[in-house]
Formats: C-alpha cells, sequence, structure tokens
C-alpha cells in the first residue's frame, strides 16, 4: 500500500518508506513508480499503461514526499522547476551530536566515488568535485540524539547525508557516513518533510507535508 498525501489531475506525491526504491536497482526490487501506477490503474479503472514522470528520487534508506507527474505537460514544467532550483525541499535529520551552531549554512565540494556509491566532502575544490550547498536550523534534543531541519540549496549524490558527517553530526542508522550501527530496518533518520513549489498548471502554491514513520524517535521529533 502507497500512502497518498496529494493528488489532482497533473501531479501525485506519495509518502515514501524507507524501504521503497525510487529507481530500480541490482536488487531487483518493484520500485515505487510501480506502485504508483498500479495505484493510478485501479483507482481510475484505466485500461493499457498509465504514464507516470519521475522528477526527483530519494536513497532508499530515507523516507518521505516524493513528487510524479500524472502528464507529460506536468513533468516538463516540474522538471524545468527542479533545475532552476524554485522547489523548496526540506528535511528532517535525526543525528548523533548536536552541531556547534545552531543554524548555518555549509559550503563544501562533494565528489562521489561510484564503486563504493559514496561521496566525500571537502573544503576546498578537489579535481572532480561539485560544489554543494545547504542550510540546517537546529530544532530540539531528544533523549540521545537531536533533531535538525535542513534545507538543501544543492542536490549532490548523498549531499545531507556527507556534509552533516563533515561537521561531526551523522545521521542516526547511516553507518556509510559515520554512524556507529544501523537502524533495525535498515533505515537512516533523514525525512523529506516537506515540499513546496508553484503547481505546474495551476499556479497555485502548494504544500505538502509528510508524516515521519512510526517508531519511538520520530514520535518524539513530531511531538510538541
Amino acid at each position: 500500500m502507497i500512502e497518498v498525501l496529494y493528488e489532482d489531475n497533473h501531479i501525485i506525491a506519495v509518502n515514501k518508506k524507507p524501504s521503497d526504491i525510487v529507481q530500480g536497482d541490482k536488487t531487483g526490487d518493484k520500485p515505487l513508480p510501480e506502485f504508483v501506477k498500479d495505484f493510478i490503474k485501479k483507482k481510475y479503472n484505466k485500461p493499457g499503461d498509465v504514464f507516470l514522470g519521475v522528477i526527483h528520487r530519494l536513497d532508499r534508506p530515507v523516507s518521505g514526499v516524493v513528487l510524479f507527474a500524472k502528464t507529460s505537460k506536468s513533468l516538463s514544467r516540474l522538471n524545468k522547476m527542479f533545475r532552476e532550483k524554485t522547489i523548496q525541499k526540506t528535511y528532517w535529520a535525526v543525528v548523533k551530536n548536536k552541531p556547534q551552531k545552531s543554524s548555518d549554512t555549509l559550503k563544501h565540494f562533494l565528489k562521489k566515488n561510484h564503486k563504493k556509491n559514496k561521496s566525500t566532502a571537502f573544503n576546498r575544490e578537489e579535481e572532480g568535485s561539485l560544489h554543494s550547498e545547504l542550510s540546517y536550523n537546529f530544532l530540539k534534543s531528544l533523549d540521545n540524539y537531536h533533531l535538525i531541519e535542513v534545507y538543501p540549496k544543492t542536490g549532490r549524490h548523498h549531499q545531507i547525508r556527507v556534509q552533516l558527517s563533515k561537521i561531526g553530526s551523522p545521521i542516526k542508522g547511516d553507518i556509510k557516513y559515520g554512524f556507529n550501527r544501523t537502524n533495525k530496518d535498515a533505515s537512516i533518520h533523514l525525512h523529506a518533510r516537506k515540499i513546496e513549489f508553484i503547481h505546474p498548471v495551476k499556479q497555485e502554491t502548494i504544500i505538502i507535508i509528510a508524516p515521519t514513520p512510526k517508531d519511538s524517535i520520530w514520535k518524539e521529533c513530531e511531538r510538541n
């Protein structure tokens, strides 16, 4: 079952579970877009293939809002909006160590190792590296961890994960980037909390908020 957060004739947004993959990989597991197509096909009793455009992706262990296009018109317009960075994304991250600053803008140069599927953050430009930038705000301390809100300015490979690790605040469960143990369900505590944009057809502001996964730590994050 998929959790639909928003749907109209042009777009559909769903709340991705940490186990879902947005793009097929070597595991052969069924990707999220196929489940969304199945949902649309069944809901509207559509014959034949269902059109669904993939606009952006989340890493497999990450949860939260993923936006899809239901028409070619909305797909091309949303792709343009992502390229022009007019779509605002907000993430929640549960980290091991509280950042030294309660809010900051992080600027690094990220270099991807394709064999290891891992990126490294450098303070200075390296050959083959890409400028990577995000801002964050500290939200609250939990019993053993800390919740911060992250606003990526660029969209690099594993950007939030590697940049937070670089400042000594690895994300809970993310052993690839410095946390000491995995989560039992192979997730990491990084959640695409909100997406805000101008509707590609209706030209009105759309704000979509994704509830966090059902575990005790996320529940504590949601509590006022």
